[in-house]
């Protein structure tokens, strides 16, 4: 029986980047993947989406210069762009494989199980380990109602040879509100249908409602408080969408995106004495769970904490480091960044604007930068930014709408992370003319500001 350091049960970037760290220590390591090397994200979540995401992006960027400086419309060509990405993305597995052999790590290929606390059997062989590392993140579950066999999930949609001309989304949240964006830049027809009275919910609703109206401006039909009961098969290949409140709509396409599931069965866990539920594994400050040799990482925990690739890395990291240093302090997560990719985007960072509004103990400040800088930002005037500081004019979180939303926050998140202020930031000189300079420049008047 093969015995190892850590045994990492998953592949994804809640996993390979804590044993890297563990390797370069000296450690044996080994990774379990019962799916592609690399995980969700890497194979059909975010990479995917965002290499589909970008030519549209800038094909709506494009069309704001239409009369003052191109004269001629930009097209995407989907099905070219589908193959590019299978190519590219297809191949990412593989050059995972790579890299792990050059760093030395044992692939084990199949589905874990644990037998104790300290062996695993995976494809009726079985693996010995000092600590485990339970990596394996959420999977899509369908919504149990007539017709669940009609319905797909975001991996399918990444995968579409071609769009259909009428796609309706289940669920108002960063899933269905991206891939509406996409598919009504392209000139489909849109439903979202969700069961609560907001759309993005965790994200500042004034610049939710900025998106949403453009979204209806381009014909798409959104559904507030409205339940799912029933999809069914119409002829010509169509389907019939029912709800409860005798909202009916025939579609091509219907996308459920309405939560996932913790990959936490199948693993004898209840058998060894790891605490988990549908929402994940429950883990402690350092990311033990109730068998103290066992870890989770990632978006199988269950955890308040934004279930992220970067907060999945974070952790993985952190964990390699409570392995080496068993006496290391308790994971202390620092200010998150979360960016929702529709089209405009929406950014956000610290602490919650619309909570903010809310408190005597906080100073909102707007600046609508898409007017005052409108040279430096790719001709979008709807751009806008809001400052939250607290009592003390430390600069404690912000939002961002508009294409330039993902640089603004990475640049805030740095600020609000190291507590600068006028003193540091006068003391830095920053690219002109660039959209950061922009940012920087609105933001240092606001610290000047009174509470």
């Amino acid at each position: 029986m093969k015995s190892y350091d850590v045994i990492f049960i998953g592949s994804g970037h809640s996993c390979w980047h804590g044993a890297l760290i563990l390797k370069m220590a000296g450690k044996s390591v080994a990774l379990v993947e019962r799916d592609l090397l690399g995980g969700t994200c890497t194979n059909y979540g975010c990479d995917a989406k965002i290499l589909l995401d970008s030519p549209i992006e800038l094909k709506e960027a494009l069309e704001r210069y239409e009369g003052i400086g191109l004269a001629q419309k930009a097209e995407v060509d989907w099905k070219s762009l589908m193959q590019y990405k299978k190519g590219l993305i297809g191949g990412m597995p593989d050059a995972l494989s790579g890299m792990f052999d050059s760093m030395g790590f044992d692939v084990i290929r199949g589905a874990a199980k644990f037998v104790d606390s300290s062996t695993i059997e995976v494809a009726g062989e079985q693996y010995k380990a000092k600590k485990f590392v339970i990596g394996t993140g959420q999977t899509y579950v369908p919504m149990d109602v007539p017709g669940k066999e009609f319905m797909h999930d975001s991996r399918e949609f990444l995968d579409l040879d071609e769009i259909p001309d009428h796609v309706t989304f289940i669920g108002g949240g960063i899933i269905s509100m991206e891939f509406a964006s996409i598919c009504l830049s392209l000139g489909k027809q849109v439903d979202v249908i969700t069961h609560g009275s907001k759309v993005l919910s965790a994200y500042p609703q004034k610049y939710v409602k900025n998106v949403v109206d453009r979204m209806k401006s381009m014909g798409a039909n959104i559904c507030f408080n409205t339940e799912l009961t029933a999809i069914e098969e119409i002829p010509g290949g169509r389907y019939n969408v029912k709800c409860a409140n005798d909202v009916s709509i025939e579609t091509d396409y219907v996308l459920v995106a309405v939560g996932r599931k913790a990959n936490a069965e199948g693993m004898n866990l209840e058998g060894i004495g790891v605490d988990y539920s549908d929402r994940g594994i429950r883990v402690d400050g350092h990311m033990r769970t109730a068998v103290k040799n066992i870890y989770a990482s990632g978006d199988v925990v269950d955890k308040s904490i934004p279930k992220l690739t970067p907060t999945a890395e974070f952790e993985s990291n952190y964990i390699a480091m409570d392995i080496l240093n068993p006496f290391n302090k308790a994971i202390d997560y620092p200010p998150i960044p979360n960016l929702v990719f529709t089209l405009p985007r929406i950014a956000q960072v610290g602490v919650d604007v619309d909570k903010a509004l809310a408190s005597a103990e906080y100073r909102v400040e707007e600046v609508p930068i898409g007017e005052t800088m409108v040279w430096l930002n790719k001709a979008n005037k709807d751009e806008h930014i809001t400052y939250v500081f607290d009592r003390s004019n430390h600069l404690v979180g912000a939002a961002v709408y508009g294409d330039e939303a993902g640089s603004y926050i990475d640049v805030l998140t740095l600020i609000i992370n190291r507590k600068m202020g006028v003193k540091e930031l006068s003391k830095m000189i920053f690219a002109f003319p660039t959209p950061t300079y922009g940012l920087i420049s609105s933001l240092i008047p606001m610290f000047l500001k009174k509470n």
